[in-house]
């Protein structure tokens, strides 16, 4: 079933690239409808009732991108953000579980986004309920990006939609192929379809640490490091994970900078 689409942007010149591109490179999106500002947008979305929007994001005017998001009431569809923003923007990207292309855009590119809000799109059709985590999850995205507010919290994808966690009650991150599951104080564990690099990317790196190609870990849970037979690090659950050789000596200096 194809996803029907609102593409947003205050260019027209950029809105008829992206939808000829769509048109073109990814037959699996019908384009229902296209605005140039908030208020013509809300008045399609809700009308229309797309499964996707293709929204257009400035900084630092980007602000009205979320105000459009904030504006509707009934937000039961996928959100594409198109930025020509790098660096630091990418990292709150990913850590909301956000899809965005870059702006020049590349055909490629587009083709992977709109590939993940496929797979994405069958996850929320059965649980539509997953929808309200989903733009808490673009609210934290919002603070980082436009309210430069400080947040510890990041949002994973996982079998079943999205849960928003906070970084801090994660134990350790353990490679699992090209996805990553995440282990948390309470025991449960969930595995997300981004990779370690990924993690190591987006994680607060004065509270994360990689020890091993198959591992990161919070730092402040760890209770012990031990070298005899190896190197090992004991979490305060009792779990043991190997630390690499090659990593041992910086992984100390981190250690005993530790407060």
């Amino acid at each position: 079933m194809n996803l029907r689409a609102v593409v947003v942007d205050d260019e027209e010149l950029a809105r008829k690239n992206l939808i000829m591109m769509l048109e073109s490179c990814c037959p699996e999106i019908d384009i229902i409808g296209e605005a140039e500002d908030k208020e013509d947008a809300k008045s399609i979305i809700e009308s229309s009732q797309p499964d996707v929007v293709f929204l257009d994001i400035r900084m630092p005017s980007g602000s009205e991108g979320f105000e459009l998001l904030d504006m509707i009431e009934n937000r039961n569809f996928l959100v594409v953000f198109v930025t020509a923003f790098k660096d630091y923007a990418i990292r709150a990207f990913q850590a909301n579980a956000a899809h965005y292309i870059l702006k020049p855009i590349d055909e490629e590119d587009l083709r992977v986004a709109v590939d993940k809000i496929i797979a994405t799109k069958e996850t929320f059709t059965n649980n539509p309920s997953n929808y309200k985590d989903y733009f808490h999850s673009l609210q934290n995205l919002a603070d980082r990006l436009v309210r430069n507010k400080e947040t510890h919290r990041i949002a994973i994808s996982h079998t079943k939609g999205v849960k928003i966690v906070d970084e801090n009650n994660i134990t350790y991150l353990e490679a699992s192929g090209n996805c990553t599951m995440l282990h948390f104080k309470d025991g449960t564990r969930y595995l997300d379809t981004r990779t370690l690099k990924v993690y190591e990317d987006i994680l607060d790196d004065s509270i994360f640490y990689r020890i091993h190609k198959s591992y990161m870990v919070n730092m402040n849970n760890i209770e012990e490091y031990i070298s005899e037979d190896g190197h090992i690090i004991e979490l305060e659950e009792g779990i043991q994970l190997p630390v690499a050789r090659n990593r041992v000596s910086q992984f100390l200096k981190t250690l005993k900078g530790i407060e």
